[in-house]
């Protein structure tokens, strides 16, 4: 076998091994709210993965290889503190381990008042290629908030990543309100969902 066979293989495998960790550990079935005020029969936890020690690392690789095939170039990865946090730190690292140069920031909920007055903290997105990223989203208002604190520390957004897309109307809102490309990993159709 060929090393890109193995790449494409190992690929295949770490997508399915993500997708049935995120089957087991982070689908909790029954009646919630959600932090948008929707209610729905279940919630999707993505902390119970992106802070596992199998499936942290499968999400940075997952992640990478999906805006990678998107063909979207970029230097910087992160998002709206708290469920990106853990996303960007696990592309961050993955990045590393393929020998590839990428940094993680955070965009807190709104500028700091002290200090260096930043709201979009780690190495500076200024003039950068950069991708917003969220654990999941249901109406894309977490990371259209980090749209636009990346955009007025002068990020340039190439796209918004997700790992599980809820189908519930994130896409077209930031398709339409940010003007950048919708990525997400895992529909949730791909988890059994429908």
């Amino acid at each position: 076998m060929t090393t890109e066979n193995s790449a494409v293989h190992d690929h295949a495998a770490d997508r399915e091994r993500l997708r049935q960790l995120i089957s087991e550990l982070a689908v909790v079935r029954g009646k919630v709210t959600l932090s948008s005020g929707k209610e729905a029969d279940y919630y999707i936890d993505l902390r119970r993965i992106t802070l596992h020690h199998e499936a942290a690392p499968l999400v940075g690789r997952v992640m990478l290889n999906l805006l990678d095939e998107a063909g979207i170039e970029f230097e910087a990865a992160g998002g709206l503190t708290m469920g990106a946090d853990p996303v960007g730190t696990s592309m961050l690292h993955a990045a590393g381990a393929a020998g590839r140069e990428l940094d993680a920031f955070v965009v807190r909920k709104q500028q700091k008042s002290y200090g260096m007055g930043r709201q979009v903290e780690g190495p500076g997105v200024d003039g950068r290629k950069v991708v917003v990223l969220e654990d999941t989203s249901t109406t894309g208002g977490s990371a259209l908030t980090a749209v636009e604190g990346v955009r007025a520390a002068g990020g340039d957004i190439q796209a918004v990543a997700v790992i599980v897309d809820r189908d519930t109307g994130a896409a077209e809102r930031i398709a339409d309100e940010a003007g950048v490309p919708y990525l997400f990993a895992y529909s949730k159709s791909d988890l059994g969902l429908d």
